[in-house]
């Protein structure tokens, strides 16, 4: 039977493919196998879509926004704020985005595009050195001072990760109930915390992986530092952390990242963003203790045509990292020492 045509852009959010990443697992002479959910084929190109869908349509239900009246205010400095401007655009709402210094200017572009207002945070937070607290101040003196203004909230709101319940249904669904264990970056936690509840309160007996930046505060990184690479990890404690969300935590770093985005892209033709090659580097940390058979599974949140500056440019990687690319040429793993520094 055809598919049928789908009612409006925001009905293509959701029932992204699950990819089995057989060139990848065969490279590192896995013994179990690993999946893929691809979330870049949400139309607004992140898993953030759903959170921003989830939010801002129960704040339209319960009349918090009323389109072509309400300003809707938010701190983001990608995903989130670009499957916001998308929604806002469809309902003809206004959409002041806050983002900061490191936001590049392609994302900036995006936001514009779908006629969102775009506000720059120029100065870190004086006492973390951190841009994120700074954003979240302007956001609510922003809300202030407009009248008819609606915050999502993405680090509190809780239905950000009620939107992922359904994104571990699809999973649920696709593997007939096989997940042995499932990977999500931690950042607001709303992926996480979405599955998760959906694997506890199905009695699931998936092992759940919470991968966290090296440099972030969520699951206390033993190494505090600058991060370069966005979609993993946060300067704040988000409000909807919750400790018991994980049944494990990886930290890994930016090196890291850059090279699990390498290798994605070099085995399976997968280019994806930063925060899906730190899932492809705890997987590799996690391996030793998987056993063979197993099913593993990565949400992947977005795609990597957003990193081509940076994750993406030899140029960059040289400036950052050194001359690093022997570490993504073959599976070996890469020395420790070159991986741990921030």
């Amino acid at each position: 039977m055809a598919a049928q045509p789908l009612e409006g852009i925001l009905a293509a959010v959701g029932d992204t493919p699950l990819v089995e990443l057989s060139r990848l697992a065969g490279a590192f002479g896995y013994p179990f196998r690993v999946f893929a959910k691809v979330e870049r084929f949400n139309p607004g190109g992140s898993i953030k879509d759903r959170s921003a869908l989830s939010m801002l349509r129960e704040a339209i239900r319960t009349g918090e926004v009323v389109p072509g009246r309400t300003t809707v205010i938010e701190s983001s400095s990608g995903n989130l704020a670009i499957g916001i401007a998308q929604i806002c655009c469809y309902y003809g709402l206004r959409f002041i985005c806050v983002v900061d210094a490191r936001t590049t200017e392609q994302n900036r572009a995006i936001l514009r595009a779908y006629r969102a207002e775009v506000e720059v945070v120029t100065e870190p937070d004086p006492a973390s050195g951190e841009y994120l607290p700074q954003r979240l101040r302007r956001v609510a003196e922003l809300a202030a001072a407009l009248p008819d203004s609606y915050v999502p909230g993405q680090y509190g709101n809780p239905f950000n990760p009620r939107a992922h319940l359904e994104t571990m249904r699809e999973i649920d669904q696709a593997l007939d109930g096989a997940v042995d264990y499932l990977f999500c970056a931690a950042g607001t936690t709303g992926t996480l915390n979405g599955c998760a509840a959906y694997v506890r309160g199905r009695g699931l007996p998936t092992t759940v992986v919470a991968v966290d930046a090296v440099g972030s505060r969520i699951f206390g990184s033993p190494v505090v530092c600058p991060r370069l690479i966005p979609g993993h990890g946060a300067a704040v404690v988000p409000a909807l952390f919750d400790p018991t969300a994980a049944d494990r935590v990886v930290h890994v770093s930016d090196l890291e990242a850059v090279v699990g985005c390498r290798r994605l892209v070099r085995h399976e033709a997968i280019l994806a963003g930063g925060s899906s090659g730190a899932l492809v580097a705890a997987l590799e940390q996690a391996a030793p203790d998987i056993p063979p058979g197993a099913s593993c599974v990565l949400v992947l949140p977005d795609g990597g045509d957003r990193y081509l500056d940076t994750i993406y440019s030899d140029a960059w990687v040289r400036h950052h990292f050194g001359e690093v690319s022997h570490l993504w040429a073959k599976p070996a793993s890469p020395d420790p020492k070159e991986t741990v520094s921030c």
